[in-house]
């Protein structure tokens, strides 16, 4: 269905509502300071109880539905105009990317999802590590080859960045799927942002920020940093001298980003600030302030998010009314029935092949059904913002979709 706007009711502010849903979960699930970095609180990975065993099987993500093969390279940057904001006796601010591109069938060895100390930290942060094993996560089944040969062509490029305290991993299903569809991907870990991310040198960086991020003004400097990140990432992928041996894929003239919870609002803070990004997609996260209100020169956004009285016009998260009057381009506002904050990831699509539920806030939304929605919505974004390829997906609500609704006042 298509929404109209409503008057907003009385309201908690975002942050606080955030706080609440953290303390409402047990202390070993979640961080305050990281679930306040969303709208919607991040939803710990609960199991109903002990008991629920730990699955012999493998877990897996979808096949992407694209055309082409999927390969992938890992690349180490470094900024060495500025010092890390979390740990500045570290030095210079370092971002791990996982560059994800068309490549040539046959080519390229299978690609770890994550490594197993990685997935361990991220379900021990989660209270699933004794009924998750980090093996079966880390060794999740994808479609991706690494080092294999690339296609030819030139590609627009697509940046990801995650959830705030969760590596870039947990958007590979997203990946992946722009990938096969002729993009290439940019999906980027901020140091000392995740519960563990690898860097070389065997150095783990653990999630620092989520001990010391605690305001709304914390939040909104998150997204400023993340912003200057994918300027960082732009630099090096399309500059002069580019970082990545395979740069001459990317038409540097169509590049987008988008991003999940807090990467979303990173998303609005890029584009603001970086004229290169012609389009962005914010999937379920508070702006914290990111749309500036000059808007953003006209270019296009999408936001989309959970189809609750967070998300919807007029509901607690005030920042997305906001941000819809300040879009002054092409824009749709997209709610999910049923999805919840992770509803968006790969992560419930391995709680339901192993049986487990989807935490203390279950989402009614299948998991394979939630990322299955989430590819082909802001793949259907950029493909007509970046590829200029009609998309009748994007004109209103489908039969073949009708969890997907169309919020857009004033449209």
């Amino acid at each position: 269905m298509t929404r109209s706007s409503s008057a907003p009711t009385a309201a908690l502010p975002t942050l606080a509502l955030a706080l609440a849903l953290a303390f409402a979960l047990p202390t070993a699930m979640a961080h305050p300071s990281a679930a306040a970095s969303a709208a919607a609180a991040p939803i710990a990975f609960v199991p109903a109880s002990a008991d629920v065993p730990a699955a012999a099987g493998r877990t897996s993500l979808p096949r992407p539905t694209g055309s082409f093969a999927v390969g992938r390279e890992s690349l180490h940057l470094v900024d060495r105009a500025r010092r890390d904001p979390w740990v500045p006796e570290a030095g210079a601010r370092e971002l791990m990317v996982g560059v994800y591109y068309p490549a040539l069938p046959g080519t390229g060895t299978p690609a770890p999802y994550a490594t197993v100390e990685e997935a361990r930290l991220l379900l021990a942060d989660r209270g699933m590590g004794d009924v998750f094993p980090a093996e079966t996560l880390g060794g999740t089944e994808t479609d991706v080859k690494a080092d294999a040969r690339p296609a030819r062509g030139r590609f627009p490029l697509v940046v990801l960045s995650p959830g705030f305290g969760v590596s870039a991993y947990t958007l590979t299903g997203l990946a992946e799927e722009l990938a096969s569809r002729g993009y290439v991907v940019a999906a980027v870990d901020h140091a000392y942002e995740s519960v563990g991310t690898a860097f070389p040198g065997g150095r783990m960086r653990t999630c620092v920020a989520c001990e010391k991020v605690r305001t709304e003004a914390d939040l909104a400097a998150v997204t400023a940093g993340r912003a200057e990140d994918v300027s960082l990432v732009l630099d090096r992928l399309t500059g002069p001298r580019p970082t990545w041996r395979y740069a001459a894929l990317i038409d540097r003239n169509r590049i987008g980003m988008a991003g999940h919870s807090i990467g979303g609002a990173s998303a609005a803070a890029a584009m603001a600030g970086d004229a290169r990004i012609r389009a962005g997609v914010n999937i379920d996260g508070a702006f914290h302030s990111a749309v500036p209100e000059t808007g953003l020169r006209g270019r296009a956004f999408m936001m989309l998010g959970t189809d609750d009285d967070t998300h919807r016009p007029g509901g607690v998260d005030r920042s997305w009314d906001e941000a819809w009057g300040r879009l002054d381009g092409w824009k749709r506002w997209l709610t999910v029935a049923g999805a919840n904050h992770y509803s968006f990831t790969d992560v419930p699509v391995f709680l339901d092949q192993l049986g487990l539920p989807g935490g203390r806030l279950p989402a009614p939304l299948a998991g394979r059904r939630g990322l299955d929605l989430t590819r082909a919505y802001v793949g259907a974004f950029f493909d007509l913002q970046l590829k200029c390829i009609p998309q009748p997906l994007l004109a209103g609500v489908t039969p073949a979709n009708p969890e997907v609704m169309f919020n857009n006042p004033g449209w």
